[in-house]
This record gives structure tokens, C-alpha cells and sequence, in this order.
């Protein structure tokens, strides 16, 4: 008989595991002495110590199921539990056990994973529906529309939750995406509306603007190119196709009308500096008439000068005051001239300004007397209200007996 501290072989060629419930019958050896009996039933043994090795390091280092761990203990268990090997087969149940702790542990830790992801999956598609749900009240078109394809491919890459959930969220999701493209559509139909009403209005306005092209009424054709270029702004853009078309023949139009006025004017600012050098050739012949001397005489040059500027044509609009400023001083004195003339031959207002002269004076003389009197009274105040009237009167009389020396008085 043959034996080891786990196993024994008696004489019959039987071979025994001593296990913690007594021995146990591991099986029959014919084919050699008891010691290869042993060893073989020990390498068995040693086969089953190394398969619940393998399994623990593949529970412990890999995402390998509960399901198949447990179904791969259950089958090593069933094979220590068959005592077909030599060993401590009570520590390979042990070890066993300890796994099936290790992997029950991992299932609720995983569970708790699962948990703990599906509600951040949850919040995540909670806050990508809100999001989409305001994206569909927006009215930037192409950001709104590329930032709900993203949330759309950032929803796929998502867990799916509980089947009841996850239809609510993708409802509320998916009517929001379909809310939002069906007012994207509203727009462009109504924009595209706008912009065909725009392309008509433009084509009048071309047709108009080239009608225009050949005028020559100057000012109110040009007033007008300024109206249809404000009709043309108001109008809005046209379709990119039609735009740059009614564009491009809306300016040229207005090119031909106003290179044709610049043409005129061209020749009109010649010729008005050219009336320009004439009207301040005459209007210094007007000066050296002044002073006044011999009014007669001054009279009938400046009529005969005047007759020659107004047989000359305009002149630039800045220079106009300038040149006319200085014939109307001249033509100012003469008319000066005239009225002092007048007031020294009218005998009638000769009288008025004499007698106007005479009751100034006496009134002048009066206050004098009266303030004399105020003083002499020592009334101070009564004075001084007196000399402020009297200064009144005194320049009125200054001014009149400055008019009474124009008379020659």
C-alpha cells in the first residue's frame, strides 16, 4: 500500500483523497504501482489548482460575465467535488467559495456601474432634449440646424435606458429636431417668396433706370436715380442668381446718364469760369467809381456796366457771392447817394427834422432845469431818475441833429 499526506492506494489498486468529511473513493489504478497511481491522480490535482487560478485571474482582471464565471466555478466545482484528484481538495472548494464572493461582488458592483450609468445616460439625453428643444425656437438657421446634428450623433453614442424612458426622451427629442425643420422650411419658403417678389420689383426698377439712360433733364433725372436706388435698397436681395444680373445692368444704366452729365457740366463749369473772369472784369470797373462825386454821372456808367453783366450767363455757384457782393456795394453808395441827395432837396422833411430837432432840445433844457431844482432840494433820487431820462433825450437829439447836418443844416 502506497499513501501521501492527501491520498492513499491500498492493496486492491483503489485509490483514496482524505477531504475534511473522511476519504473518498478517487478511482481504480490497474496499470501500474501505487506511487504512478498517486502521481497521476496528484497532476489531476495540480490540473484543477491551475484552472481556478486561470478563473480567478480572469475574474479579477476582465470583464468577463457573472453568468459564464459562474458557470465556469460551477464546472470545476462538479470536478472537485467528483474526487477524481489527489489534494487539498477541501482549499480548492475554499477557493472556490471565495470566488463565488468575488463574483457576486463584482455583479453589484457592476450593477452599480450599470446604475450609475444609465442615470448619467439619463441627464445626458435629459439635457440634450433641452437643448434641442430650445435650438428649435431659434431662428440661426445653420448653427441651429449643425448643432442639432451633432446632438443627434451625440444621442447614438449614448446607453440606451429602460425602453419607456428612452422612447419619451427620443419623442420629445425627435418632435423638437421636426419643429425646428419645419419652421427652417417656413423661412426659406417665405424667404425664396420675398426674394422672387424682390427680383420683379429690381426689373422695374432696371427697366426704369435704362429708360432714364438717354436723358438729358438733368436735375430731376438725377433726383429720380437717387429715389430708385433708395426703392432698390428697400427692396431686399433678389435670388443670388438674378442679383448680380439686374445689378450690373441697374449701374451701367446709370453710368450712361450720369457720364453724359459730367460730359455737360464738364463744359459748363468751362464756361462759367470763363463769365466768372468777365463778371469780376466789370465788377472792378464798378469800383473805381467809388467815391461818389458826380452822382449823374455814376448813374448812367453803373446802368451801362449792368446791362453788360446781365448780358453774361452764370457763373460757378461758390464764386457767386463773392462777385456779386461787390457790384451790390457798389450799387449801394449810389443808392446812399441818392437818398442824401433827396433828403437835402425835400424842404418838407427838412421842416420835420428841424422841428423834431427844436422839441428834442427844449425837452433836453427842461430836464436840465429840473435837475438843477432836485439837487437844490436835495432830492437825490429824483436827480438821479432825472439824469437817466436825460440821457435818454440827449441821444435822440444827438441823432437828430446828425440827420438835420445831412440837409445841409
Amino acid at each position: 500500500m502506497s499513501s501521501d499526506p492527501w491520498g492513499r492506494v491500498d492493496e486492491t489498486g483503489t485509490v483514496y483523497v482524505r477531504t475534511a468529511d473522511g476519504e473518498k473513493v478517487v478511482g481504480s489504478w490497474q496499470a501500474g504501482s501505487p506511487d504512478e497511481a498517486l502521481a497521476y491522480f496528484e497532476r489531476k490535482y495540480e490540473g484543477l489548482v491551475v484552472e481556478i487560478g486561470l478563473l480567478e485571474k480572469r475574474v479579477r482582471t476582465t470583464d468577463l460575465s457573472s453568468k459564464d464565471a459562474m458557470a465556469a466555478i460551477d464546472h470545476l466545482r462538479e470536478q472537485v467535488d467528483a474526487h477524481h484528484a489527489v489534494g487539498d481538495l477541501d482549499a480548492l472548494r475554499a477557493r472556490l467559495d471565495k470566488l463565488v464572493e468575488l463574483v457576486d461582488k463584482r455583479r453589484e458592483e457592476r450593477k452599480a456601474q450599470r446604475a450609475r450609468q444609465s442615470e448619467e445616460a439619463r441627464q445626458a439625453k435629459e439635457a440634450l432634449v433641452v437643448e434641442a428643444e430650445e435650438l428649435a425656437q431659434s431662428d440661426q438657421w445653420r448653427a441651429a440646424g449643425e448643432r442639432l446634428r451633432a446632438l443627434v450623433d451625440t444621442w447614438k453614442g449614448l446607453p440606451r435606458l429602460d425602453r419607456k424612458s428612452d422612447d419619451e426622451l427620443w419623442h420629445r427629442f425627435s418632435h423638437a429636431r421636426s419643429a425646428f425643420s419645419k419652421r427652417r422650411k417656413q423661412h426659406f419658403a417665405q424667404l425664396d417668396a420675398q426674394r422672387e417678389d424682390a427680383r420683379r420689383v429690381k426689373e422695374q426698377l432696371v427697366a426704369e433706370a435704362e429708360a432714364l439712360s438717354g436723358s438729358t433733364d438733368w436735375g430731376p433725372t438725377a433726383a429720380r436715380y437717387r429715389d430708385l436706388m433708395a426703392q432698390w435698397k428697400a427692396a431686399g436681395r433678389a435670388q443670388r442668381e438674378h442679383e448680380e444680373e439686374l445689378w450690373n445692368r441697374f449701374r451701367s444704366a446709370q453710368d450712361v446718364f450720369f457720364a453724359a452729365r459730367s460730359s455737360v457740366f464738364a463744359e459748363r463749369d468751362a464756361e462759367q469760369a470763363e463769365n466768372l473772369k468777365l463778371k469780376e472784369e466789370l465788377a472792378g470797373e464798378a469800383e473805381k467809381l467809388l467815391p461818389i462825386t458826380d452822382l449823374k454821372a455814376a448813374r448812367a456808367a453803373f446802368r451801362a456796366i449792368n446791362e453788360r453783366w446781365e448780358a453774361i450767363g452764370h457763373v460757378p455757384r461758390d464764386a457767386r457771392p463773392k462777385v456779386e457782393g461787390r457790384m451790390q456795394t457798389v450799387e449801394r453808395a449810389i443808392q446812399e447817394a441818392e437818398e442824401a441827395e433827396w433828403r437835402r432837396t425835400n424842404p418838407e422833411a427838412r421842416a420835420r427834422a428841424e422841428g423834431l430837432t427844436g422839441q428834442l432840445q427844449a425837452a433836453v433844457d427842461k430836464l436840465k432845469g429840473q435837475i438843477e431844482q432836485a439837487r437844490a432840494q436835495g432830492n437825490t433820487a429824483k436827480a438821479e431818475k432825472l439824469e437817466r431820462e436825460l440821457e435818454g433825450r440827449q441821444a435822440l437829439l444827438d441823432q437828430a441833429l446828425k440827420g438835420l447836418q445831412e440837409f445841409g443844416g
